[in-house]
């Protein structure tokens, strides 16, 4: 059925303004509903495992040859080594910042039972969910100092540079990145761009110079005094107590998701050793090629691409989708518009002429019937300007 010109005129307007209505929302879905989706999710919860190398150098100290036995200090070789990290989401969290809480624990599964632990540890630290940084409060994260059977003692720590994600939309660039061990914060720089299992990432390193435990923690296992031959040192007196200091340095590689910052792959050189002078290592606490296993990365993955998905969602796809839809509503308001009004009055005037009077009704029911169409003139003026006939002609005059 054909729309009137006053539908079709209301029509047109309805097309237009929807059509206007959804190109305004195409522009504003990236920079303002992916400014909302773009932050860590709150029921993040993740676990990585990370073995030690095969064919790389494994050392861990028998702790128990340090008090037991008159040799000197036992230091195990090829040692199989495990470390798992969990992290939950707690409280406080909200809708611009998220606690983290991390336990970490690093065990030689040649050993059985609690002998196999070598260090736990449980780590908090509240972060801004789009860029990862800590925030600005003080304390805004704390350390567990120690781990029994009666719970963690946890002591306040100010955090600062990335920890455990990077931000939303990484770049290639230094960030600062925060180590437990030494409660500072290092750079990470960017090494390269590169693929793992098909999936583009940024390979960051970040470098822990030689650094004194026990000016971190003044814990006792920090610095110890024992007989120099337990120390297997030989220039003084074998009975001559010595002082030594443990210390520690790392070496750490990140493989960043860039669009979501998170770390799909991750690995570390640690090495903690026993020694006088931080530059001159004398007996080894730990050390060991320690890096993400393949299930750990499948499902760094997997997280990643989840995220991705839903960014791409309403970072691109949604955005495209409105705008050709509001393209054809604005170009068929604007087609149904203009055809509406384009007709031509049924009685038109021709330029510079005079309307023909219109035929005076007679009264009565014969004035209709009197009228002859076949008698009505039929001279038909040229275009342009001419004058009107002068004449009027009676249409009721009979020959």
């Amino acid at each position: 059925m054909a729309l009137s010109a006053g539908t079709r005129r209301t029509v047109a307007c309805v097309l237009v303004g929807l059509g206007a209505a959804l190109l305004v929302a195409a522009l504003m879905i990236p920079t303002y509903t992916v400014s909302k989706v773009a932050k860590t999710p709150l029921d993040l919860e993740i676990t990585t495992i990370s073995e030690n190398q095969p064919g790389e150098e494994s050392l861990v100290l028998d702790s128990r040859s340090l008090t037991t036995g008159d040799g000197p200090a036992v230091v195990d070789t090829d040692v199989p080594l495990i470390s798992q990290r969990f992290v939950t989401v707690e409280e406080p969290s909200n809708a611009d910042e998220m606690t983290l809480q991390a336990g970490q624990t690093l065990r030689r599964t040649d050993v059985q039972g609690d002998t196999g632990l070598l260090t736990a540890a449980i780590d908090r630290v509240t972060i801004s969910r789009t860029t990862g940084e800590p925030v600005e409060a003080e304390p805004n994260g704390s350390i567990a100092v120690t781990v029994d059977r009666e719970g963690s003692v946890m002591e306040p720590v100010q955090h600062t540079g990335l920890g455990y994600r990077f931000p939303i939309g990484t770049e290639k660039k230094t960030y600062p990145y925060f180590d437990i061990n030494a409660r500072k914060s290092f750079d990470a720089n960017f090494i390269e761009e590169t693929e793992i299992n098909n999936t583009k990432v940024y390979r960051f390193q970040n470098i822990v110079p030689v650094t004194s435990t026990w000016d971190v923690v003044q814990s006792p296992a920090n610095r110890l005094t024992l007989p120099a031959s337990k120390w297997g040192v030989t220039d003084v007196e074998p009975d001559a107590p010595v002082t030594m200091t443990r210390y520690y340095t790392n070496v750490r590689d990140l493989w960043v998701e860039p669009q979501t910052g998170t770390v799909i792959k991750g690995g570390e050189s640690i090495h903690l050793y026993y020694a006088r002078s931080g530059d001159k290592p004398e007996v080894t606490a730990l050390k060991s090629h320690i890096v993400f296993d393949d299930a750990t990365v499948e499902s760094q993955i997997s997280i990643a691409k989840d995220n991705t998905d839903k960014l791409s969602l309403f970072g691109r796809t949604v955005p495209i989708v409105l705008g050709i839809l509001g393209v054809l509503a604005l170009l068929a308001g604007l087609f149904l518009g203009l055809r509406g009004g384009g007709g031509t009055p049924a009685h038109a005037t021709p330029r510079g002429g005079r309307t023909t009077p219109a035929p005076a009704a007679a009264s009565g029911a014969t004035a209709a019937s009197d009228w002859n169409a076949d008698e009505a003139p039929t001279t038909q003026f040229p275009r342009g300007d001419y004058d009107g006939p002068t004449e009027q002609i009676d249409i009721n005059k009979r020959p």
